[in-house]
């Protein structure tokens, strides 16, 4: 491996990438001497644009770069921001030689996040991969697996933490009602309304139909186009309804004028009439959950998504009525995937009927792997997940719920419109997190425990303002997990979360649930527990 290729993965916006670029050209010159030391020289498979960045930034480019790129070469796919895998995807899936996804380590710089995706892509797709991340690759950690990869072209990570599922451990009365749930599931059956599939390139995220309709588990293929429609068809009236809702309830919304730059009550008042359209479509076409992909396309006709999505899956939420005036589905969440994720999706409403089964909160959301660190305020010893999503998690998540929640708007690098965010810092208590995913042409899913914790204002502070202020943070903790066998089998980007009310609920919850995909067909793993 004398010569290592290297190709980079961007966003489709050019305002992102443009502005990351920096941040990119920085890992790579590191990753370069790096190698160097080793005795390899690195080799870009695409030069620096004159736009003023090196990123691929479409489906097409990428597949035009990977034809002028030695098929049997060593590969690195260098990740130190956010990327769409579908840009590299096609390339990765004819390519021969030894293949190597790199990320940073950093919460401004979310190459992580990126790696994360396209690992779960690739590993869907059946595409032999190794991976590694460090924060400055100065680590014995990363230069010793480095070593492993450059001679043997592949890299052993631990993960003894992870143990198949035996539905032998849970109680009798549970598999009972896991075996019932699933039964009723499959012959009742369920609609997750997808409005435009494939969010960001995120190719991990879809479930092919074959694999859901066993399960009694179908798609209705919606058009983000027809939820633009339906929120002008709402009344303003209807819209300002739900934020005054809200605002009594103590949110907070930090408002100004300038709706280039700031949230106005105007852009609100937009989305929450988006709010009543999609409570109104998810009722009109029998979705159990819905999925709003919300990034490229409605970003350029309407604000952020993001708050309707907190709203949605919260249980306490502004009422929207029917025509006849009947309240649709009151007092109970309509579960959101962020981003039309839909193995979020899919094991959002497993959340969402077992624990309603058995009394515990059916709040749920997806966060980013964004980052992790230990407290640098000293108040703990153990490694802190910060796990954010890209704007949005329900009130319920939040100490005091929609009092202890606020809305800030959006970055305008992403969201032109602008939209508030529905943020806050996620109240300590018992969790259980989850990843369903596709491998072998079959569904997976790994589960775990673990708490969301407080944590000093100022290291709080610190982890907010180090990645994006604008959204909401869980300071996470994983049992039995560590940061690096997290990473090493981790097939997403995405961690589902759920919150019990006390440390043994949250360990009957987490059995039961195993329990109820495992009667689905679901693989199920247990992790660290």
């Amino acid at each position: 491996m004398a010569e290592i290729w290297l190709v980079a993965s961007g966003d489709l916006r050019e305002s992102a990438n443009v502005q990351c670029w920096p941040a990119q050209a920085a890992m790579e010159a590191q990753l370069g001497a790096v190698l160097a030391e080793m005795g390899h020289s690195l080799r870009r498979g695409h030069p620096v644009k004159p736009e003023g960045h090196g990123f691929i930034a479409s489906q097409r480019e990428g597949m035009d770069i990977f034809a002028g790129i030695p098929p049997e070469a060593p590969l690195i796919v260098a990740e130190a921001v956010w990327q769409y895998s579908h840009h590299v995807l096609p390339g990765l899936t004819s390519h021969k030689g030894p293949i190597l996804t790199l990320a940073n380590w950093s919460g401004q710089w979310p190459g992580l996040v990126g790696m994360l995706n396209l690992n779960g892509s690739l590993t869907k797709a059946g595409v032999p991969y190794a991976t590694l991340w460090s924060e400055d690759f100065s680590d014995a950690f990363f230069r010793d697996k480095l070593g492993d990869w450059l001679s043997q072209g592949t890299i052993r990570h631990d993960i003894g933490h992870v143990r198949p599922f035996d539905p032998a451990a849970v109680p009798a009365e549970d598999r009972a009602l896991a075996r019932d749930m699933a039964t009723a599931l499959r012959r009742d059956k369920i609609i997750l309304g997808v409005f435009d599939e494939g969010c960001m390139g995120m190719y991990n995220a879809i479930i092919p139909d074959e694999l859901l309709m066993p399960m009694g588990v179908f798609k209705e293929r919606l058009s983000q186009s027809a939820l633009y429609h339906a929120t002008l068809q709402v009344p303003e009236a209807e819209g300002r309804a739900a934020y005054d809702w809200m605002v009594a309830r103590g949110m907070t919304f930090h408002l100004g004028s300038d709706p280039a730059s700031e949230l106005t009550e105007a852009q609100v008042i937009l989305q929450c009439r988006m709010y009543v359209a999609a409570v109104r479509l998810a009722d009109t076409f029998g979705c159990e959950a819905i999925g709003i992909q919300y990034q490229q396309g409605l970003k350029d006709l309407l604000p952020a998504s993001d708050l309707v999505e907190g709203m949605l899956n919260n249980a306490e939420r502004p009422p929207v009525t029917r025509a006849d005036g009947s309240v649709i589905r009151e007092g109970e969440a309509i579960v959101h995937f962020n981003e039309v994720d839909e193995c979020a999706g899919l094991d959002g409403v497993l959340i969402n009927r077992l624990h309603r089964a058995l009394g515990q909160p059916v709040e749920t959301t997806l966060h980013d792997l964004r980052w992790g660190d230990r407290d640098a305020s000293g108040s703990r010893d153990d490694f802190i997940w910060v796990f954010e999503i890209s704007g949005a998690a329900p009130p319920a998540h939040h100490p005091g719920g929609w009092a202890g929640s606020e809305s800030l708007r959006q970055p305008a690098m992403f969201f032109p419109a602008g939209g508030g965010s529905l943020r806050g810092i996620a109240k300590a208590g018992e969790i259980i997190w989850s990843r369903i995913f596709v491998e072998d042409g079959r569904l997976k899913m790994d589960m775990g425990r673990g708490q969301a914790v407080d944590l000093p204002e100022e290291e709080t502070r610190r982890r907010a303002m180090g990645t994006t202020p604008q959204w909401p943070i869980m300071h996470g903790v994983l049992t039995g997990v560590s940061r690096d066998a997290m990473m090493a089998r981790h097939k997403a980007n995405h961690i589902q979360v759920v919150y019990a009310t006390d440390a043994a609920s949250a360990d009957r919850a987490m059995l039961a649930r195993a329990a109820l995909a495992a009667e689905l067909g679901i693989e199920v793993s247990l992790c660290g527990v």
